[in-house]
């Protein structure tokens, strides 16, 4: 099955936001006014699924519900892409009951991160559909420093050149829906080389911890020929990192993986350079790859929007990595 890229976004669309793991209830209402602000300085149009606030004691809503959305998003001709609320624990839930000959025949815009991942990585195995990893609707609700996660946004959702990827100036890894004004970006130390090489493909990716709930299913997408894009939350120590990478390296397919594209692990995660070095040396089946970590996407800000079932090509060298998103 060849990857369909769905239309992209264009200033008078009607987006549609749903809730597929954490409701809309767990966002508060100046952030969400803040998220709708945004999006309409982009042109878009904000609609909500309708039963996106629903909650439940463990802050979700019933799998009918969630499927019910999805469903109705895609089958609505006026919406032009789906948003997120924000990330959760629980998307897979609806893998089972999504109608996918319905998405793969209404290919639009799917954009989330984290625990979405599920979603994303099966509309590529079971409806052909590219899905972007990015931004949830609730992201749009940062008021400072979120430029640079704008702009890749833009570039990926909305352009249709090559994107010439390139370190941010600063970062930060703190709960800024507590506090939007005290703010204090940190320095960026730029790419980690781990490893030499060069590599082009399609990218699989997104949240590793979230991608092994698929590992064994008709939602696990391919692997031959991947250009893995991994990241994960502060719930992943560094040995839990290892082990979720060394059974996606596990899985069939992977022994023809290209390279490998690390995002920036939160501070909690108590991953360090050295320890993730570790990580990639003790992979017989990375030896040989150009592998590059401490890249803009993942729980960090900002974060680059990328195409998972897109395709990127990576050089690594001793001066430096260059990574290119070719098909977005």
């Amino acid at each position: 099955m060849r990857a369909v890229l769905p239309p992209k976004l264009r200033p008078g669309d009607l987006i549609r936001v749903v809730a597929p793991s954490l409701s809309l209830s767990v966002i508060s209402e100046p952030n969400r006014a803040d998220a709708d602000r945004r999006l309409g300085e982009l042109g878009l149009r904000v609609s909500f699924g309708a039963h996106a606030a629903e909650s439940d004691p463990l802050a979700s809503s019933s799998v009918d519900s969630r499927v019910a959305d999805l469903h109705d998003a895609f089958a609505d001709p006026e919406v032009a892409g789906v948003l997120t609320v924000i990330g959760g624990y629980n998307s897979n839930e609806l893998l089972p009951w999504l109608d996918w000959e319905l998405i793969a025949a209404n290919p639009k815009v799917l954009c989330g991160h984290s625990d979405i991942t599920a979603l994303q990585c099966a509309a590529l195995a079971r409806a052909g559909l590219v899905t972007y990893s990015g931004p949830h609707w609730a992201t749009f609700a940062m008021r400072r420093h979120f430029e640079a996660t704008l702009r890749g946004f833009q570039d990926c959702l909305f352009g249709d050149e090559p994107i010439e990827l390139s370190p941010a100036d600063s970062w930060s890894n703190d709960a800024w829906y507590l506090d939007q004004e005290d703010r204090h970006p940190l320095p960026n130390e730029g790419w980690w080389v781990l490893a030499e090489g060069e590599a082009s493909g399609p990218i699989v990716g997104g949240s590793l911890s979230t991608i092994a709930l698929l590992h064994g299913t008709p939602c696990m997408p391919p692997l031959e020929g991947a250009v893995l894009f991994l990241e994960d939350d502060h719930e992943s120590r560094p040995w839990h990192f290892a082990r979720s990478l060394t059974a996606l390296l596990q899985q069939p397919g992977a022994e023809a993986v290209t390279g490998l594209v690390i995002g920036r692990f939160e501070r909690a995660s108590e991953m360090t350079r050295e320890l993730l070095e570790l990580i990639v040396r003790s992979q017989p089946a990375l030896r040989g790859l150009p592998v590059v970590a401490n890249v803009d996407f993942g729980h960090t800000d900002p974060m680059i929007t990328f195409p998972i079932g897109g395709a990127a090509e990576l050089a690594v060298g001793p001066a430096g990595a260059a990574i290119r998103i070719t098909r977005h």
